[in-house]
């Protein structure tokens, strides 16, 4: 069995039993003031397992499935050691894309907010870095190679997250996606120069 499929199971164990279950959703969800003030630090890992509804939980597991593996695969081709860095990605992305909103929001008791997209798109990133021409579709519809899609995410989060118009964190996007380039620069700093050849290739044409 694959770590990501790991990661999903576990994932589906940890959300769906707590849809029906308002006083678990609430007690393992982002809650920046908790965090801060209650010290309840916990909760910026386990929210990262915890998803709204099916339709939130099922796009962000068919996500990952289709991305994880990949970047598992390079990480192992990197270091004796890449799932271990696979996983670490995963988890401290959960932590590091809320860092953003528990600054902005720990004076606000009432926001909360869940959900593995910070890490999920830190995986999504790392791909798109070893990966830049691959297609990836929203909805299936529209499809772009990956550096582009990549850019136009990373530009819509960060209007969004200024707007804060909706009840998506955009942040946790953003960050996620940010902390998922960084990280695999640092362990392969060739990656820069591996996505750069990529693009070369590219032509509208």
């Amino acid at each position: 069995m694959s770590t990501t499929l790991i990661i999903i199971i576990v994932t589906c164990i940890i959300s769906i039993p707590a849809f029906n279950n308002r006083s678990r959703m609430y007690a393992w969800m982002f809650n920046p003031y908790q965090v801060v003030y209650r010290k309840q630090y916990y909760r910026m890992i386990t929210s990262g397992f915890l998803h709204a509804d099916y339709v939130h939980l099922i796009f962000n597991m068919i996500t990952l499935y289709f991305f994880g593996d990949a970047v598992e695969y390079y990480f192992n081709q990197l270091t004796n050691y890449g799932t271990l860095l696979y996983v670490g990605l995963y988890l401290t992305a959960i932590v590091i894309s809320d860092i953003p909103s528990l600054i902005k929001h720990k004076e606000n008791p009432n926001y909360n907010a869940l959900g593995a997209s910070g890490a999920v798109s830190a995986v999504v990133f790392s791909s798109i870095l070893f990966n830049p021409m691959t297609d990836l579709c929203l909805y299936g519809l529209l499809c772009l190679p990956g550096f582009i899609f990549g850019a136009i995410y990373l530009i819509y989060s960060y209007y969004q997250g200024k707007r804060q118009g909706d009840n998506v964190n955009h942040d946790a996007h953003l960050f996620g996606a940010l902390y998922g380039i960084i990280i695999t620069v640092a362990i392969w700093p060739g990656v820069i120069m591996h996505f750069i050849d990529q693009l070369s290739t590219f032509s509208l044409f």
